[in-house]
């Protein structure tokens, strides 16, 4: 493979809804590009994209895949991207490090699922999108169709460079209204045969061709003057109005294309090399500082790591892109996130599970190492003396969770290493070892999501796993002051255990007067301040430790114990054994001995004092509630509302979106279990949401009482 220039460099997400045909026309451009002889299908599992043995078991992409072609003087880097918003962190990781993406959409079906959702990354992240109208050659293929819901959903930006004169089973002629020439192709694709536009096509290729024109020099003020003086724009005109509305987000240029026959892959790779910006003409990178980071040859060397695989026989693939000057084989880099050196000894070029030895990556290539020591996913390698450091990517908050647990204890360990590799390959499934909850739990972004981690313990780790449903983290707290005391007293020869406590519990919020007076049973209690302890709980909330203690009852001394053994209690609710907060406990009496008393004896006399004070205190239980915010299509509204009241949501806000309504509501962590499989039953997958914790809030009696109860049995 010849040596590339950053300006002879094009990088590609190829993304779309799942069966728009991604994969097919990756195989396309690879062959077309000359990296493979004879192109691969997904049904005989042959294909250089979907390799992995789990793609070949479901007949789809879960993983992000980096491929190549060498295509006129240019080296295309092109990621082909799962279909599935479960898997939609490969996406965004790829369109991280990529600079425009291509759009596939199945035409027997126009708009989907996919499309939306890959469009509104695209449109956040701010990459410039073409569409390729993918499956011409299906019977049931409907080009106008589809065209009319393009503009539909993405307005007039949507514009022909080509359209199908004979769609459906018959598919082999293109009208290309760029270069206004008609493209024909044998029955089984290969290389076309160009001509001029015939009669019968030539009004609606000069209308379409207008409206190019127009669409590219309404980007650009010397276009337009161009146009008007001329009433025409030459080719390299036209692909720089182009380029300026792919980078501004104007235009939305339309491709046509039978990828199972390989009929259109060419004009689109043409395209793509000579209108698609190259990585130093695309917009500047910037650090996790803000700090703009120009993609120059001439520049320092910077390396950013954006996906991670573990491969059979090889161990850990670390892919990359080169975000600044260049990178040789055997270069030494540092960490900058672990401070450590790291060896770069092998480079290379990579399609699919083929790599291709390089000794030299310039600034906007992508590429592959193995045998880094320190550099995970995320990480950035510079030369010595540079300090880029391109942070993390952002990925969308989770939506699914459940509990995992080996089938067999014997397993925790490995189970444990396992769900860090996968991890490490896939940041968007999350490992949580929640100790309130004494469960593992895992997150992802839907059900099919975390049914992939599920394979790959079954398959991979051999590891027999079984989902549950999670525990919900609730919290304890009080709703009214009570007082309560204990005397701890043992003896059982030699010297014996002695402690009494007195104290009060009430609940607390920040800027609270002074503690007192108190009133229980018709008398009055007056505390003396004498000093106060604010504990900020790293479960949430507070625990305020006040001194009153008068005429030395107990000495400063014991009071660590008795605070001691208070948050040992709070560390397990009376209510339900969970997490207790927000109460503020003043010791005001007490008693000790002059042999006999210890800190254990205070730690254990204090505990069981705050447990009777507590219980008399109006206990409530706590439960988590979610900020979600549904996307929703306007006509399934009802059925997300009705079902979302359902599950105790209360709705804040909801407002209009390009079709689309968003509901801002609240709703307990409990009744969000499996919402995602539920929503996109409901809206046929078409509503997305996310979910993010709002707060603590009382939980209504019944739910209170279930809960209680259920505590009850399981401690019996």
């Amino acid at each position: 493979m010849k040596d590339y220039k950053t300006s002879e460099i094009r990088n590609i997400s190829l993304i779309g809804n799942a069966g728009s045909g991604k994969t097919t026309l990756a195989e396309a451009m690879l062959f077309q590009g000359g990296i493979i002889n004879r192109r691969g299908d997904i049904a005989s599992k042959s294909t250089v994209s979907d390799y992995r043995d789990i793609e070949h078991e479901h007949g789809s992409s879960v993983q992000s895949t980096l491929l190549y072609a060498e295509w006129n003087g240019r080296k295309l880097n092109f990621i082909d991207n799962p279909g599935a918003d479960d898997f939609s962190g490969q996406t965004i990781a790829s369109l991280s490090v990529t600079d425009g993406a291509v759009m596939l959409i199945n035409s027997q079906n126009g708009v989907e699922v996919g499309t939306e959702i890959m469009y509104r990354h695209c449109k956040r992240m701010k990459k410039p999108v073409m569409f390729v109208a993918n499956h011409l050659d299906h019977e049931k293929t409907n080009f106008d169709k589809t065209i009319d819901e393009l503009k539909q959903y993405f307005g007039s930006k949507v514009v022909l460079v080509q359209y199908p004169v004979n769609p459906g089973p018959d598919f082999t002629t293109i009208v290309d209204v760029l270069m206004m020439k008609m493209y024909k192709w044998g029955k089984d694709g290969g290389k076309p045969e160009v001509s001029d536009i015939p009669a019968s096509e030539k009004e609606r290729a000069d209308e379409l061709h207008n409206i190019l024109v127009e669409a590219a020099a309404e980007n650009d003020e010397n276009l337009m003057e161009l146009f008007f003086d001329k009433g025409e724009l030459n080719e390299d005109e036209l692909r720089m109005g182009i380029r300026t509305g792919l980078l501004k987000a104007d235009m939305y240029p339309v491709f046509c294309a039978a990828s199972k026959k390989d009929i259109g892959t060419t004009r689109i790779m043409d395209f793509i090399g000579n209108v698609f910006p190259s990585p130093e003409k695309a917009p500047v990178a910037t650090d996790k500082d803000g700090n703009e980071v120009p993609c120059k040859e001439d520049g320092p060397t910077s390396v950013y790591v954006f996906k991670s695989a573990i491969e059979m026989h090889i161990g850990e693939v670390m892919y990359f892109k080169v975000m600044s000057g260049s990178i040789e084989e055997g270069a030494d880099l540092i960490n900058m996130r672990k401070g450590a050196k790291e060896r770069v000894s092998q480079l290379f070029a990579t399609a699919g599970k083929t790599r291709t030895k390089v000794t030299k990556l310039v600034a906007g290539d992508l590429g592959s190492t193995v045998k880094l020591k320190e550099t995970k996913v995320h990480h950035t390698l510079n030369e010595k003396g540079c300090d880029f450091d391109f942070g993390i990517i952002k990925y969308p908050d989770p939506k699914h969770r459940m509990a995992i647990h080996p089938i067999s204890e014997a397993d925790d360990e490995k189970m444990g290493e396992a769900l860090s590799k996968i991890h490490a390959e896939d940041p968007t499934l999350i490992v949580e070892y929640a100790k309130e909850l004494r469960q593992i739990i895992v997150h992802g972004q839907g059900e099919y999501h975390l049914n992939t981690l599920k394979w790959y313990m079954d398959h991979i780790y051999k590891i027999p796993t079984e989902f549950v449903a999670p525990k919900i983290s609730y919290r304890e707290t009080i709703t009214k002051p009570a007082t309560a005391n204990y005397r701890h007293k043992k003896q059982s020869g030699g010297s014996g255990q002695f402690g009494e406590v007195h104290l009060v519990v009430e609940p607390y919020h920040d800027g609270m007067p002074a503690p007192g007076p108190f009133k229980f049973q018709g008398k009055e209690l007056i505390v003396s301040v004498r000093g106060t302890e604010e504990e900020t709980l790293p479960w949430g909330g507070k625990l305020v430790f006040v001194n009153c203690i008068v005429g030395g009852v107990i000495e400063t001394r014991f009071l660590p114990g008795i605070k001691k053994g208070i948050m040992e209690k709070m560390e397990v609710g009376p209510l339900t054994g969970s997490y207790a907060r927000d109460i503020r406990v003043c010791i005001y009496d007490g008693k000790m001995h002059p042999v006999d008393s210890n800190e254990i004896s205070f730690k254990l006399a204090g505990a069981k004092a705050f447990s009777e004070a507590f219980k008399a205190a109006g206990p409530k239980i706590m439960e988590p509630v979610y900020d979600v915010v549904v996307l929703t299509p306007n006509d399934r509204m009802g059925d997300v509302m009705s079902d979302l009241q359902g599950r105790r949501a209360v709705i804040m806000s909801m407002n209009s979106e390009g079709g689309y309504e968003r509901l801002n509501v609240r709703v307990p962590l409990a009744e969000m279990h499996k919402y995602s499989t539920s929503l996109s039953s409901l809206t046929s997958g078409r509503a997305t949401f996310t979910m993010k914790f709002a707060e603590f809030v009382p939980a209504p009696g019944e739910v209170q009482d279930k809960l209680l109860k259920e505590y009850e049995a399981a401690t019996v």
